[in-house]
């Protein structure tokens, strides 16, 4: 199957009705990616079928779940899910965060390229970062536990926002060790077109109103 087939049919398992011109744009990520990760090993996967499935597929599986106007993406690495998430709803101002000056060099091209004028990037570390505004969702694909997640972020939530942190398997003893001013709201399954193995969603907000 193509690229484009393999995309396009996942999009419509999802339920995620992209235009041909955001379909465009997410393969052109795609082969940015198997570019560039030639010499920034910026993904374990090379092969771009696994790409499409564990990188676009895997990120877009969230979408329905992004509320409100901006978004933070910690520890964004190659730009997952954040990019995916910005291509598929240019009205969303995303923010890529990595301490890595290489990953961040990396995003800061895909931008520049596919024109995503909906994009920001920043290099640092998530604990000392000091935007001007709070984001509405922070996302994260791989970051950290959640408890870790939670405490180096929390300054940079809204009230009322929400984190959206994406795992493997249910990941019971880290929701056991959220601080107690977290909660959760919901653990949702995701059933990714083309990804064995078990992906969840972990929904949670802070319960303490503003820090």
């Amino acid at each position: 199957m193509s690229p484009e087939a393999q995309l396009a049919e996942g999009l419509v398992v999802l339920g995620n009705d992209l235009p041909a011109s955001a379909q465009q744009r997410l393969l052109d990520y795609a082969g940015l990616l198997e570019k560039w990760n030639h010499t920034y090993r910026l993904t374990a996967l090379s092969a771009t079928s696994l790409a499409i499935s564990h990188h676009l597929l895997d990120s877009l599986a969230v979408l329905p779940f992004v509320k409100g106007a901006t978004l933070l993406d910690v520890g964004s690495g190659g730009g997952m899910p954040g990019i995916p998430l910005a291509i598929a709803r240019p009205e969303l101002q995303v923010t890529l965060l990595d301490s890595s000056s290489k990953k961040t060099a990396f995003m800061q091209q895909v931008a520049i390229e596919l024109s995503l004028a909906n994009i920001a990037v920043h290099c640092g570390r998530v604990e000392t970062y000091r935007p001007p505004a709070r984001f509405a969702t922070i996302t994260a694909r791989a970051f950290s536990d959640l408890s870790t997640l939670v405490k180096l972020s929390g300054h940079l939530l809204q009230s009322g926002g929400h984190w959206l942190a994406m795992k493997g398997v249910w990941p019971q003893d880290e929701i056991a060790g959220l601080p107690l001013e977290v909660a959760v709201d919901t653990v949702h399954r995701l059933d990714v077109p083309g990804v064995k193995g078990e992906r969840h969603l972990v929904v949670m907000r802070s319960s303490a109103g503003q820090h």
